[in-house]
């Protein structure tokens, strides 16, 4: 059997010292399969086994335009694998040229590089998307050879994902000979991720690689105990400070951006060595995200507290220690967070977890568990969304006009539109081109006409350009800049979101990039500060995703709980569980557990379903429009990843035929056609379906505007046109979305509505957290962080809890 590495890149690999892995000559081999996937730990080398067949099939010269495609979720990944492309390629002296192509890329080289594409081009799925959209694009992409698709899991998840592989579907018809390759760390399910990728009905190989060693990983000891509730670590911030002393570079991630400007704020406080420390996450001023990029590169921090913005595969330097700040609510990515250090094959990485608060301490045993065994956790993918479906329709035509037919066969080719029925096709087709039926008196919505031949056209060819400006999945949050006041415009410090901006007033502070900064006024949708540090500030609020805690996890947790030893927990955590045992019961997997008391004059019900927060949120609302429906007055309820906690006037005498799936699936329905989720659910979809507008012209709209056009249109299609196709999809979506009822459901096939109702004369030690989450306990003044202690010890007193 021939060499499938050319004596050029032996030669290359040898003079660095290194042997190619056993799965990039796997991929070398098998090059010419018409789809693979790559599953290989972090740092083993996946990019340049994804390009190593381009770059020897590029080789000898021969190649004219376009060859290869490669596909990243972030901008910066898309620039980080040019970077290290470009050592090969230079190295060995191939007469190859790499580009990439991203909404940073000036409009000079957007243009020319239609004109004359690169070899190889790096780009996002909104940037493929538009380029399909040209009329140009068939000559383009006319050589095109092979797709890598980096990070899939990443895509996989959103819709994103299903606007890339449309897009994949409409090259193939361009290029039939293009082959597909996904790239990914971690995949849960690999057949289902294949299943995406691949042209239904292509098989699709998967090389796993070898994993490497296990992750040096633990929960990172503290003299203090977490607190009982809340988030944040500020109990473990000497300790924190420790491990950032004893290593090169450690990353510290948080979930929210809210937490990791506190968490940023209180470890510089107490910096008294002056080590340098940066902050990364999405709301900064990009300028301040790059300077961070270009220190970590250089080695010049020794810490920077960030978010999900630096989960992905970009190498950012000598990274040698991970120190996750709260639970991480989904094992993948924990792993994914974990490879972020010693980001080299063979070499395991070091991580440490930090729980905020006391029972985060047994979600983050069970993530560890679960890391050490490898088992992945991630919800299955539904079908194709027909909001991304509908969408991709207009941008087909405005590449020019199409056969119906043809392009749903091209569509049916996609993975997750596998099972599109001609009928969903056609209704999203009559949607896109009329508006449906009480909008087809519109001009605004009659976009696509047929022609005599049975062809589909733009209407106006002149809509293309609004189109163009309006195409992706993603969903904007209004956002207003923040600057430094002076008199040349100030420098930009990042974002806010516009309802925080709306609740400051002068001489207010808030925390943006670590520093502390004072509200002086909004001039032209600007919020102008001045410095300000001798002040406590206000928490600026970022409505990034909320992760809930996985199915698996929770499943983990569940039988963490009724396992026989306990000795792996902490002493005060299983001294918890066990007040726990013997006061109550502790939750099981097949059974809700209900405990009902009395508590600072109140009566208190405590569900136990962990479902998630979003789902314990939805639930808490369901189960208080019963308790209001039998006149037991309830007043309030706060929500948490694995419990629900309502306080009313009475107590609740039977919960078990509140559990009743078909009534529950009832109060649902006509708790969400009156909710206003619908119409937040109905703006985001339509803005995807292109229904609605996000960009006028040159000009982008304010969020207000958005919301005003999406009320107005969605309060006309429930009166005149309640089966129109945009409610369905809206129904559809918020099922899935922040109500995320399917996680109810879940829990209701897993317990078959069985409940333990547990009738108690005083709080329980795991319902006791529970009246400590901050929207439960509205203390605020100088005395709050007095005041929260004795509330605190008191309610733990009550509890049975002295520690």
């Amino acid at each position: 059997m021939p060499e499938p590495l050319p004596a050029r890149f032996r030669d290359w690999f040898a003079t660095r010292g290194w042997a190619p892995h056993p799965h990039q000559l796997a991929l070398l081999e098998a090059a010419a399969r018409p789809a693979q996937l790559l599953i290989a730990p972090t740092g083993g080398g996946k990019t340049l086994a994804g390009f190593l067949p381009s770059l020897k099939e590029l080789a000898d010269g021969g190649h004219d335009g376009l060859h290869t495609l490669c596909v990243s979720p972030l901008k910066a990944l898309a620039a980080d694998i040019k970077r290290n492309l470009a050592t090969p390629v230079t190295e060995m002296g191939l007469p190859i040229r790499i580009e990439d192509r991203t909404g940073d890329t000036t409009p000079t080289t957007k243009k020319r590089q239609r004109v004359d594409p690169p070899h190889i081009l790096l780009t996002t799925p909104e940037s493929l998307a538009l380029l399909l959209s040209y009329e140009d694009a068939p000559r383009m992409f006319a050589g095109l050879s092979r797709v890598i698709v980096d990070e899939i899991h990443a895509l996989a998840e959103s819709k994103r994902g299903d606007q890339l592989m449309l897009a994949l579907a409409e090259l193939q018809a361009l290029c039939p000979d293009m082959r597909r390759l996904g790239l990914s760390a971690t995949v849960e399910d690999p057949g289902a991720i294949a299943h995406f990728l691949a042209r239904h009905p292509d098989p699709c190989p998967i090389f796993e690689a070898d994993p490497g060693p296990e992750p040096d990983i633990a929960m990172l000891e503290t003299e203090s105990l977490p607190p009982w509730s809340g988030g944040g670590g500020k109990y473990a911030i000497r300790e924190v400070l420790d491990q950032v002393r004893r290593h090169r570079t450690t990353l510290i991630f948080h979930n929210t951006r809210a937490q990791a400007e506190i968490f940023f704020h209180q470890l510089w406080l107490a910096n008294e060595d002056g080590l340098p420390i940066g902050i990364h996450h999405g709301s900064l001023a990009k300028a301040q995200r790059e300077k961070v990029e270009a220190a970590m590169v250089a080695g010049e921090l020794r810490a920077i507290v960030c978010t999900g913005t630096l989960d992905l595969g970009i190498d950012w330097g000598d990274v040698d220690l991970i120190i996750q700040v709260g639970a991480p609510k989904n094992v993948k990515r924990l792993v994914q967070r974990i490879g972020r250090a010693n980001h080299r094959y063979n070499a395991p990485s070091k991580a440490l977890i930090l729980p905020a608060n006391r029972f985060e301490v047994v979600e983050c045993l069970a993530a560890l568990d679960a890391v050490r065994a490898r088992d992945l956790d991630g919800e299955p993918r539904g079908p194709g969304p027909r909001d991304v479906l509908a969408q991709h329709i207009l941008i087909r035509a405005c590449r020019g006009d199409f056969d119906a037919t043809e392009l749903f066969g091209v569509f049916r080719t996609s993975g997750a539109y596998a099972d599109l029925s001609r009928d969903d096709f056609d209704a999203c087709l009559d949607m896109v081109a009329t508006g449906g039926y009480a909008l087809r008196a519109y001009d605004r919505w009659q976009r696509l006409k047929q022609d005599d031949q049975g062809r589909w056209h733009l209407r106006d060819p002149r809509a293309a350009a609004q189109i163009r400006r309006n195409l992706g999945t993603i969903q904007d949050t209004e956002t207003l800049k923040v600057r430094m006041k002076n008199t040349r415009g100030g420098k930009a410090l990042g974002e806010i979101e516009e309802g925080f901006a709306a609740s400051l007033t002068p001489g207010d502070t808030f925390l943006i990039g670590g520093r502390i900064v004072r509200y002086e006024n909004l001039r032209e949708m600007v919020v102008e500060v001045t410095p300000r540090a001798d002040k406590a500030p206000k928490i600026a609020t970022f409505n990034g995703t909320k992760f809930a805690t996985s199915t698996q996890l929770s499943d983990r947790i569940l039988r963490m709980f009724h396992s026989e030893d306990w000795s792996h927990l902490p002493d005060h955590t299983a001294e918890w569980l066990q007040l726990q045992r013997a006061r109550s019961k502790l939750p099981t997997g097949d059974r809700i557990l209900v405990e009902s008391f009395p508590q600072d004059g109140r009566q208190n019900t405590c569900f136990y379903g962990f479902a998630g927060r979003n789902a314990m949120q939805t639930l808490a609302l369901l189960i208080t429009h019963q308790m209001e429906a039998a006149g037991l007055g309830p007043l309030g309820f706060v929500a948490t990843d694995y419990a629900v906690l309502i306080w009313g006037l009475d107590a609740v005498p039977n919960p078990e035929p509140m559990f009743q799936a078909d009534a529950l699936r009832a109060a649902f329905e006509t708790w969400m056609s009156g909710n206003a989720l619908m119409k937040r659910t109905f703006r985001a979809t339509s803005t995807v379906a292109m229904m609605l507008e996000r960009n006028h012209g040159a000009n982008r709209r304010s969020g207000r505007q958005t919301t005003f056009s999406s009320d107005i249109l969605y309060d006309t299609l429930v009166k005149y046109d309640p089966g129109h196709l945009m409610l369905t999809i809206t129904r559809e979506e918020a099922r899935r979305g922040l109500v995320d009822f399917g996680r109810i459901e879940e829990m209701l096939a897993r317990t078959g509505g069985r409940v333990d109702h547990m009738v108690l004369d005083r709080v329980t030690p795991l319902a006791a957290p529970l009246f400590l989450e901050p929207s439960r306990i509205p203390i605020s003044g100088e005395g709050r962080e007095r005041l929260l202690a004795a509330e605190t010890a008191r309610l733990m007193e009550d509890a049975g809890l002295s520690r």
